[in-house]
């Protein structure tokens, strides 16, 4: 009894120590994170390095270095909005990923953004690409990621790394949980949440904060859910929806939401002012 009355002092104890090194957080999507901001930012560091190291499947883009520059000054317009808590702590830096039959974006814990030549190629307008810019960094902004992994992984082991009681544990988790990017299949919860705020980031940019829906309703065109559209356009990025629709769940309600967010606003019917379609097509055609 008494063993086991100084073991469970012990669990208690780490638990007060970490919520002691303020690394308790509760973020207002109710998520649950008992990692500190750190290691969001060391995770993003070590998954770019992996990234980097994994030409194969993730070869990056050579080309043209302004599609990469023109792809960072947006960040770094959209994380000028007051609802960015973490900008100056995480990097929010983004890398091009050359591969059309990808359809995607993502973004680690700590804000390393990784953006698709074949997102780039789908897409519109500007407007477009910055509400899935937006999307993206907001699961960095939410901690979607190291919500998960308290999830996933408990209260005494993440104790135990806070104290430094199994630092080479971090790297493990790391690790395990790059393979296949599992730590960026997000919740639907998650991606609600990263609709909500990719909206209040971009209604403080030039674009219209409505538009990530344009890139929603292409892609659930494509998948055969809705009429509509050019064929052309469908066809050509058919072949990738099943694979952007496994990390990024897509149902219609997300597209109501979003109209729902629109006419809560009032905002007005989009321009070519703040859609940039035509600057746009430039960035196009610097592609390969």
């Amino acid at each position: 009894m008494k063993k086991r009355y100084s073991r469970l002092r012990r669990i208690t104890l780490a638990i007060a120590c970490t919520l002691s090194l303020s690394v308790f957080v509760v973020n207002c999507s109710g998520g649950l994170n008992l990692y500190g901001t750190d290691t969001d930012a060391q995770l993003g560091k070590q998954m770019d390095d992996q990234i980097r190291q994994n030409a194969a499947e993730y070869p990056i883009f050579k080309g043209n270095p302004a599609v990469k520059q023109y792809l960072q000054t947006m960040t770094n317009e959209i994380v000028k909005s007051e609802h960015v808590q973490y900008r100056g702590q995480f990097p929010y830096v983004v890398e091009v990923i050359q591969d059309d039959k990808t359809i995607n974006a993502f973004c680690t814990p700590g804000g390393y953004i990784y953006v698709y030549t074949g997102l780039m190629k789908a897409v519109d307008n500007e407007a477009t690409l910055a509400g899935v810019m937006g999307h993206e960094i907001a699961h960095a902004e939410r901690r979607h990621g190291t919500q998960r992994m308290t999830k996933a992984y408990g209260l005494q082991m993440i104790a135990q790394i806070a104290l430094g009681q199994n630092p080479s544990q971090l790297a493990t988790i790391g690790a395990n949980l790059f393979s296949g990017l599992a730590l960026l299949k997000n919740s639907r919860m998650d991606e609600e949440d990263a609709d909500v705020y990719s909206f209040k980031y971009l209604q403080s940019t030039p674009w219209y904060p409505g538009s990530i829906k344009f890139f929603f309703e292409k892609i659930t065109a494509a998948s055969g859910k809705s009429p509509g559209g050019s064929q052309s356009a469908i066809a050509n990025i058919a072949t990738s929806v099943e694979r952007l629709l496994s990390t990024h769940p897509l149902p219609q309600d997300r597209i109501d939401a979003t109209n729902k967010r629109i006419e809560e606003a009032k905002l007005p019917p989009p321009s070519e002012a703040n859609l940039r379609s035509q600057p746009y097509q430039q960035i196009k055609r610097m592609l390969p």
